[in-house]
């Protein structure tokens, strides 16, 4: 990997001396970032440097004893930005990682895409922030996932921005996709042929409203989710829903050295757009009917997100961020009692900048995870510092 990381560089080093001649400037970016802390519970393992509610424990002993120390360096980043003038206005692209691994690399220290996006005038295409999140809103932490109650979500897009600067509007087509829940069912075999499919791209929007004070944005989405019966019995268990959502968020500068960061979210089948919430879609009972349209009732599953975070600066070397977050699913009875339902974030940190591109950190983080039927609650508490070297090189 470490050869890989360096052929890049090097490559992307040649190629911008040769693209800064012929008109293309480039701005290479990034920290490297090393995080140190101990869990006073016993997390998922392959979630052992973040804090996300819905990996703490469903049950007691479910991930072992409570009680572990962590390092880790997967915060790093690394970014190239470009922008190149033509008879259409100026080109930007942007091409980001970090080696923070998900999916199939989950706990890995591992290459993980960030953005690979292009934008010329009002068009832009790739992978992003999606419109209906609001990155503004996530605010000045050292923990790495961020509130739980949060829409957070780069996707691959196709977006028009009709209105670009303060005031802005933007309509995104985006790679659609969703997951479901079984819940009491899995493991059926009639279940086993069930495949999702998702024929038309979620549609999402957003406007921001810029003041002097900050901004107000409102933001939706609205999204087919669909699954097919590829078994050969007499049962038929395809059948879609709807999905939607609004995404209500602000920043709010009070004086020169407070800004509020806030967002409500409300929504049905949107859970993979959350920063951290299960399933967008769960069975909700059987019809035993024998005029039933379909033998399963299956719900887009609302959910609500809230965020609420204060950053606040106390001196050129000193700042601080305080918040809460939450998120709640409205489950349905079809789901197991152990099944997350609400997740509580908090956090508090003191951020020392010694020096120019540097920082030094200490904070204090909590979460809460509350089943759905279950009375088992989970409560983690965890103490991170962290060190960060920024650089950047504009050529």
């Amino acid at each position: 990997m470490k050869v890989a990381i360096l052929s890049l560089l090097v490559l992307c080093g040649f190629t911008g001396m040769a693209a800064a001649q012929e008109g293309t400037s480039f701005n290479f970016y990034g920290f490297v970032m090393m995080d140190a802390g101990y869990d006073t519970k016993h997390v998922d393992p392959d979630w052992f440097d973040v804090l996300r509610v819905t990996k703490l424990p469903a049950f007691d002993g479910q991930f072992g004893s409570d009680g572990n120390t962590y390092f880790s360096v997967r915060q790093t980043r690394f970014g190239v930005k470009t922008t190149t003038s033509t008879g259409l206005g100026d080109l930007k692209t942007q091409f980001e990682w970090e080696l923070f691994g998900v999916g199939v690399d989950a706990g890995q220290t591992t290459i993980r895409l960030r953005h690979a996006y292009g934008e010329l005038g009002k068009f832009g295409a790739g992978q992003y922030w999606s419109p209906f999140m609001d990155i503004d809103v996530f605010p000045n932490t050292l923990e790495y996932w961020g509130p739980s109650g949060m829409v957070f979500f780069r996707n691959v897009q196709l977006r028009y921005m009709p209105i670009q600067g303060d005031t802005r509007f933007t309509i995104a087509l985006e790679r659609p996709g969703a997951s479901g829940d079984q819940g009491i069912y899995a493991g059926r075999i009639e279940l086993a042929d069930v495949r999702p499919r998702f024929p038309v791209p979620d549609l999402s929007a957003e406007y921001r409203s810029g003041h002097e004070w900050g901004y107000l944005e409102v933001a939706g989405i609205v999204r087919r989710i669909q699954w097919d019966d590829a078994g050969t019995d007499s049962l038929n268990l395809a059948g879609h829903v709807t999905g939607w959502g609004v995404n209500v968020s602000t920043n709010v500068k009070m004086g020169d050295a407070n800004t509020f960061r806030g967002q409500v979210v409300y929504g049905q089948g949107i859970e993979n757009y959350m920063n951290d919430a299960p399933a967008d879609v769960a069975i909700d009972r059987v019809n035993t009917s024998p005029t039933a349209s379909s033998p399963v009732e299956v719900k887009a599953l609302p959910v609500t997100g809230v965020v609420a975070f204060l950053d606040h600066t106390w001196s050129e070397k000193y700042s601080s961020s305080v918040g809460y977050s939450m998120v709640s699913i409205d489950n349905t009875d079809a789901q197991a009692p152990g099944e997350f339902k609400r997740g509580h974030y908090a956090i508090g940190n003191l951020l020392f900048y010694p020096t120019e591109n540097v920082m030094y950190g200490l904070e204090v983080q909590y979460g809460r995870r509350e089943n759905f039927k279950s009375d088992f609650t989970s409560d983690d508490v965890k103490i991170q510092a962290s060190f960060r070297y920024n650089f950047s090189k504009s050529m």
